[in-house]
């Protein structure tokens, strides 16, 4: 077996760089560490009060002086921006942005940051949030509401919630290189936890909630696509599926991302709601993440489940070309939440998240190697 790595350049090429990632968790623990704080009461069977995650955190890794400016919690984030400059940076928002305190009854936990405090997502130059996620409506109707708003007038585009179903399908549209645009659709499933009272409606706010991975739901997201898709653009399906634990990919969405790539609909298969890095694939030379793995979050100093490290995630840097889609090129930034803070994974760190990305990508025909500075590449398997 021959490794050929996608780096596919050739004179003329139009490409694009774009930035995903995981779940991104700014509220509870790490809203009290940031310059405005919500309430810290909270409503969960156990922990009553967010600054006890900022105490676990502590206890496990080293104080954190508060308040942090906006742009701590993205560390070394920044400098892989920097070296590997994204056109588009998406990201799974996984908190409400709000200060209501109608919390969602019978929903064991509840995730929010303080309105004043999304400077911390301009920080990091996010120019998309993908809301169809089992947080988002942590704060009822009320903190989702807010939560648009507060979005958009900040001037970040967002796709996957709205005050209605037509405005929850609506996908975020970034303009970019002359008449190129990328469109950013945003689905959830009731696997990764949203609760079927969460699905928009004609007269009711919500989220894009898929009913099921079936022909059906997939012909209604191909048209979906297809009735906004023009000439030239970029679609990316970001779909927050599965369990939170667990290497396994369902057949299900195996089939739903496959026939979405068939379909002619979508160039990449953005899947989160894993806590931890899952399979990636390249199929018909279209990029499939399963799931990114959480990218930020406040649980440092709970245990459990740390075979999976929930604590080591990647930065997903697809460069794609705009003519037709396909993948060139996948370069990998491993990083730790360390204090409430990315920074760059070790050697140890690194190589544990390669033997995950190769294990399980053994059987989807995918295997990551090294790069420079700490980067890992996609490479693909050939015969």
């Amino acid at each position: 077996e021959a490794l050929l790595t996608f780096v596919l350049v050739f004179p003329g090429a139009r490409m694009l760089t774009l930035f995903l990632c995981g779940d991104v968790m700014t509220g509870r623990g790490i809203d009290q560490v940031l310059p405005y704080s919500t309430s810290p009461e909270l409503h969960e069977p156990y922990v009553k009060n967010a600054k006890e995650y900022v105490r676990l955190a502590e206890a496990r890794n080293g104080k954190i002086r508060k308040p942090v400016g906006f742009d701590y919690i993205w560390g070394n984030a920044l400098d892989a921006f920097d070296s590997f400059p994204p056109d588009v940076r998406i990201i799974n928002l996984e908190t409400a942005v709000t200060t209501s305190d109608s919390f969602w009854r019978g929903k064991g936990i509840h995730y929010r940051m303080h309105p004043k405090n999304v400077p911390v997502l301009k920080a990091a130059s996010i120019d998309c949030c993908v809301l169809a996620n089992n947080h988002v409506l942590d704060w009822g109707y009320a903190g989702l509401e807010e939560t648009l708003s507060t979005l958009r007038v900040a001037g970040l585009h967002f796709t996957g919630a709205g005050l209605d179903i037509e405005r929850a399908l609506q996908p975020a549209v970034l303009r970019v290189q002359r008449e190129s645009r990328v469109l950013v659709f945003s689905f959830g499933t009731r696997s990764s936890g949203i609760p079927t009272d969460w699905a928009a409606d004609t007269d009711r706010p919500g989220v894009s909630l898929l009913p099921d991975l079936g022909d059906e739901t997939i012909n209604f997201v191909a048209a979906l696509i297809h009735a906004k898709k023009q000439p030239n653009d970029i679609v990316v399906a970001s779909i927050h599926w599965g369990a939170n634990w667990g290497y396994d990919i369902p057949a299900g969405q195996l089939h739903f991302a496959h026939r979405l790539i068939e379909s002619g609909a979508v160039d990449i298969v953005h899947g989160h709601s894993s806590h931890h890095v899952k399979g990636i694939e390249v199929y018909r030379g279209k990029l499939i993440i399963y799931g990114c793995g959480d990218f930020l979050n406040d649980y440092e100093g709970i245990g459990g489940y740390e075979q999976f490290r929930g604590d080591l995630g990647l930065m997903y840097f697809p460069v794609v070309d705009l003519h037709d889609g396909c993948l060139l090129q996948l370069r990998l930034f491993p990083t730790k939440v360390e204090r409430f803070r990315i920074r760059q994974a070790d050697t140890e760190e690194t190589q544990w998240l390669a033997d995950v990305l190769n294990r399980e990508g053994k059987r989807l025909g995918s295997r990551v190697e090294y790069g420079e500075n700490g980067w890992l590449s996609l490479a693909e398997i050939t015969s």
